[in-house]
């Protein structure tokens, strides 16, 4: 994929100023992590009268049918082979507007320390995009760009050139010209037109986006005679989302006209705005997930197991259900960040003699962690090496031997959803490996038939339909004798 923005200009104002808004050095060429793949920055020329910064994102193919999984709303189309052939390597989409977006994010927030006067001026400036899907046409491509203030080049790229009886393709070469514009208005109007075109997105439209449509959108699409169109495909079509769009589009366009802001037009938003409630972070869930776990369970004394700094601890003390919580970690820095999380030094008698921290290797067996009603490993298998795994599987379902036992690791099919994830990065980088749902589920399988344990899964967090939740939780159950006994007969 392939995009460039050239800039002209006198000695009084060189062109090179570009360099500054974009926040790229003209001398170097620069290479950037993004969602799918590596974004470069590069100057094919540089000098005080013209100045062309190019953008070039390589897509790593594998990596984009991998978080795709073959899904549409993954990423990938769904035919098998198109899996693998496809133009999202090289055809300007939802992926470029993403590179975009984080290579170019201060310039298109029209921020520059170095040259605070330059991201509010005006400057004649040429884009040029060689490969855009166009769904709709060149037609559509003009109705989009030119109520911008954009002159409009349209040039259809045939299917075969040789065969021109075949006509033409869904593809057309762009080239956008304006001297009225700034650079922060005309990546705003790229990062959102891109996907416009090629009526697609390649990561999980969640309602987020329809926050960040209205911050690229602002000043101009409240206006733009194709609102709905763009609103509606930059969505993705979803309709709950498009109205939410819609109206709060609406309430722009009534301000302006009055000359006044949103919040006297609605005099409702500041207060829905104040009660609206913040999603709940991913940890918070999972801690939830564990302690509603482990009141069904009906366990009193608990280890948390690789307890790191404490937040599961302080959890489980607040709830007077839980008469004995150990935390249990191998980092010494660790334990002592959480003995001052839960302030132990300062705690009373009675809180004190609920609580205890020590530090421990959970792939050696420990005699201090038996008799206990249950066992927590939460988020704490991925941080080993696979082949340590079976001596941590002893250690705790084979020694330790708690009445129950809960394990959550992250699902690796869920991190296609987290746009700002680069491909085939782990979550953590001290990871050593992140399973699908079935690889957790054979493992866990395996380890409660060795060791004498009913396990049940349970989702954390938003279950998605094509993926899952981001955090899969086994829920392991000592067998009674009697059921050991019956399945030995």
């Amino acid at each position: 994929m392939f995009l460039t923005i050239t800039s002209t200009g006198t000695d009084e104002r060189p062109a090179t100023d570009l360099g500054f808004l974009l926040h790229k050095h003209p001398e170097k060429a620069q290479a950037f992590s993004t969602s799918y793949g590596t974004a470069h920055v590069l100057y094919p020329e540089a000098g005080a009268e013209r100045c062309t910064a190019a953008l070039l994102l390589e897509v790593d193919a594998v990596a984009l049918v991998r978080r795709g999984k073959g899904k549409g709303r993954g990423g990938a189309p769904d035919a098998a082979l198109a899996q693998y052939v496809n133009d999202r390597p090289y055809a300007a989409s939802s992926l470029l507007a993403v590179a975009l977006s984080g290579v170019f994010s201060s310039a298109m927030k029209g921020t520059c320390t170095a040259r605070p006067e330059l991201p509010q001026q005006a400057r004649p400036l040429r884009i040029e995009v060689p490969a855009l899907p166009a769904r709709g046409g060149p037609g559509l491509v003009r109705s989009l760009f030119e109520p911008l203030g954009w002159t409009v080049t349209v040039e259809p790229v045939a299917l075969d050139a040789q065969f021109p009886e075949w006509g033409d393709s869904r593809y057309v070469g762009l080239v956008l010209e304006s001297s009225a514009l700034t650079l922060a208005e005309a990546l705003r109007h790229l990062y959102v037109l891109l996907p416009v075109l090629d009526d697609a997105k390649h990561y999980w439209v969640s309602p987020d986006e329809v926050d960040k449509l209205l911050r690229a959108g602002e000043g101009w699409l409240p206006a733009h005679p194709e609102q709905k169109l763009i609103t509606s495909r930059y969505l993705s079509r979803r309709w709950s989302l498009t109205r939410q769009a819609m109206e709060r589009l609406e309430l722009v366009r009534l301000a302006e006209a009055d000359d006044t802001e949103v919040e006297e037009i609605d005099n409702a938003v500041e207060a829905e705005t104040e009660s609206e409630e913040r999603p709940t972070p991913l940890a918070e869930q999972r801690r939830d997930a564990i302690i509603a776990a482990l009141g069904t369970s009906g366990a009193a004394r608990v280890l948390d197991l690789g307890c790191g700094q404490g937040q599961l601890v302080q959890a489980l003390l607040k709830d007077p259900r839980f008469t004995e919580i150990v935390g249990v970690d191998v980092s010494m820095r660790a334990l002592t960040i959480a003995s001052r999380r839960l302030k132990l030094d300062r705690m009373g008698e009675r809180q004190a003699s609920r609580v205890k921290l020590f530090q421990g290797s959970l792939a050696y067996t420990d005699n201090r962690l038996k008799g206990y009603d249950a066992a927590v490993l939460s988020e704490v298998i991925e941080h080993l090496d696979l082949p340590r795994l079976p001596a941590l599987e002893y250690a705790v379902f084979g020694s330790a031997r708690p009445r129950t036992v809960l394990v959550t690791t992250p699902n690796v099919e869920y991190n296609v959803r987290w746009e700002s994830l680069p491909a085939g990065h782990v979550r953590h980088g001290d990871h050593r490996f992140e399973w699908t749902r079935e690889e957790f589920r054979t493992w866990a399988d395996a380890v409660a038939e060795r060791h004498g344990y009913g396990v049940e899964f349970v989702p954390v967090g938003p279950d998605d339909p094509d993926v899952g939740p981001p955090t899969q939780m086994a829920v392991f159950t000592m067998k009674s004798t009697n059921e050991l006994g019956a399945k030995a007969a």
